[in-house]
């Protein structure tokens, strides 16, 4: 083998910026948007200069719509065009969902963060792909309450939810399910009289981080379309220059909707 030769074990390419369609339950053709595309793959044979082409190539045919299930198909190409042994691909991306404020019903866009993350190997049967969404919310600040000087006042929170799936999670689901059990929604818009009923309702319920994902991780867990999540809340208190976590995880120990009916099958009458 020549000096000039060389073998690379890990080459990649990183934040690629590029226009795609993402998953919608919104929009079924996808909602357009610019995705950050960082991926990287194994190679146990001599590198070739060329690789970079047919990855931007991939990625182009692979635009139309990026999704659970087109991803799963589409890891395949990336192993085989680059004759890899396994590839992981991460498609970060903002999504905007429409709300409607609470009083006047005033349409709003409200960004939220995404991202798809695939890994596929060449010795992998289905390649594996984790949804990721991060929903902002308020909550209850810990120490607040109306027995305590002050009374109740909130904290800005943020949900980290991860899931895997073999159908597509539609982020504007994840926002409807957070938004549904925070304390309060964020939104892009408020009138006076939209934030007049947001902050009344700020003084006067009580909903903490920790019940808000309690929450959030009970409804996940009755989907039997999502195998796993992940949960990991942050919450931004206006009383401190960090940030406060929290987090759950499916685990043999969550409870199916359906376990009641799994047990009667198991051990029947």
């Amino acid at each position: 083998m020549s000096a000039e030769r060389r073998y690379l074990v890990d080459v990649g390419l990183q934040d690629l910026p590029y226009p795609v369609r993402v998953a919608s339950r919104s929009e079924p053709d996808g909602q357009h948007t610019i995705a950050s595309i960082s991926i990287a793959a194994r190679l146990h044979h001599e590198f070739e200069a060329t690789w970079i082409s047919k990855l931007i190539q991939i990625i182009h045919n692979h635009r139309a719509k990026i999704a659970t299930s087109t991803l799963k198909k589409n890891m395949q190409d990336y192993l085989e065009g680059l004759n890899a042994n396994d590839v992981s691909a991460t498609f970060s991306y903002p999504f905007f969902v429409e709300k409607l404020t609470p009083v006047t019903k005033e349409k709003c866009l409200v960004r939220v963060l995404c991202a798809y993350t695939a890994k596929a190997a060449s010795s992998m049967g289905t390649p594996r792909v984790t949804f990721k969404i991060q929903v902002p919310c308020l909550t209850t600040y810990p120490s607040a309450g109306t027995d305590r000087p002050g009374g109740l006042f909130g904290q800005l929170s943020t949900l980290l939810v991860q899931t895997e799936s073999d159908g597509d999670i539609y982020p504007e689901d994840i926002v409807d399910l957070v938004d549904g059990k925070a304390l309060a929604p964020i939104y892009s818009y408020l009138s006076e009289k939209d934030e007049e009923l947001i902050i009344r309702r700020v003084h006067a319920v009580k909903r903490t981080s920790v019940e808000v994902t309690d929450d959030v991780g009970q409804e996940l867990s009755k989907r039997k379309d999502i195998g796993w999540f992940s949960i990991r809340c942050s919450n931004y208190g206006m009383l401190h220059s960090y940030a406060t976590v929290l987090g759950t995880e499916k685990s043999v120990w969550t409870p199916r909707e359906d376990w009641e009916e799994i047990g009667k099958e198991v051990m029947p009458d």
